[in-house]
């Protein structure tokens, strides 16, 4: 199977060119590697533009954009600016950060759960951050989720749910999408990522009611809000967070923002996130 890759890249000259050699290192490498130097005032194109000269499947596209780092909006406008540069001729297309360690068998392995069941629409490992010396799973979500840091789709799923949506919340309405189209999401547990950026660490405080917007335009509806707002501050060690994403919430609502879903998408949504819920409590 031939994938491509696209990494939308802001300010990342510490971590680009160790990212990039973990993906020369692949055991299975890209037919093509797009990087999306994102308006950075670094040396993140220079050092991309190095790799390109080393290794021919590596490009660097250079895009110019707001400076502001909104969660969501612009990691998904630099994809697309990337995926624009490429042909069609894939059968697995890869969004990555610019920030990451990828064990050498990531893609091989990712390819495999593809090529075994046709019913594969996304395939993904797991993100780990360091705590203290060690390598930790980076627990924002649930385990049968995978990090927007690293997704892999099948250019068929891809291409029904119209690409990636341009907000915060695309890596949730995607999967989303995926399932209700009857797409399995897979995750492999036995690949480790090192996530050596941990997530959000570039967000400003105009972003902090971004994620409750998010769960409106996903169409969950206040009462799933609340809960799954409550768990994530939980889970990010900081309870007051809840109150930001339920203004973000009511906000988006107000305003009546666009879904990033149909209205039978969203409807569905609200029953599966329901019978995950009741799958947990009994």
């Amino acid at each position: 199977m031939k994938y491509y890759v696209i990494i939308p890249a802001h300010n990342e000259e510490a971590f680009m060119g160790v990212t990039l050699d973990s993906l020369a290192a692949q055991t299975v490498l890209p037919a093509k590697a797009v990087i999306v130097n994102d308006n950075s005032t670094d040396r993140t194109g220079e050092i991309v533009q190095q790799y390109t000269e080393k290794y021919p499947w590596i490009s660097l596209v250079n895009k110019k954009s707001e400076a502001v780092h909104l969660p969501g909006s612009k990691v998904v406008q630099a994809f697309n600016a990337g995926y624009a540069t490429v042909d069609e001729n894939y059968d697995i297309i890869v969004k990555l950060d610019a920030d990451l360690i990828l064990p050498p068998d990531y893609f091989e392995t990712v390819l495999d759960a593809f090529k075994q069941d046709d019913n594969v629409g996304m395939a993904g490992g797991f993100a780990y951050i360091e705590k203290n010396g060690d390598w930790v799973i980076e627990s924002l979500t649930d385990k049968d989720h995978i990090r927007g840091a690293f997704k892999a789709y099948r250019k068929a799923l891809f291409m029904q749910m119209g690409g990636l949506r341009t907000a915060m919340g695309w890596d949730t309405a995607d999967e989303l999408i995926a399932k209700f189209h009857n797409w399995k999401v897979v995750t492999l547990p036995q690949l480790v990522v090192k996530h050596l950026k941990p997530t959000g660490a570039n967000y400003n405080k105009a972003a902090r009611y971004k994620q409750g917007e998010a769960f409106y335009t996903l169409g969950y509806g206040l009462t799933i809000t609340t809960i799954a707002g409550a768990k994530l501050a939980m889970r990010k060690g900081k309870p007051l967070l809840f109150i930001d994403y339920i203004k973000g919430f009511l906000q988006a609502k107000s305003q009546k923002k666009p879904l990033l879903v149909t209205t039978e998408q969203a409807k569905w949504i609200r029953n599966y996130r329901w019978k995950k819920m009741k799958e947990k409590v009994f």
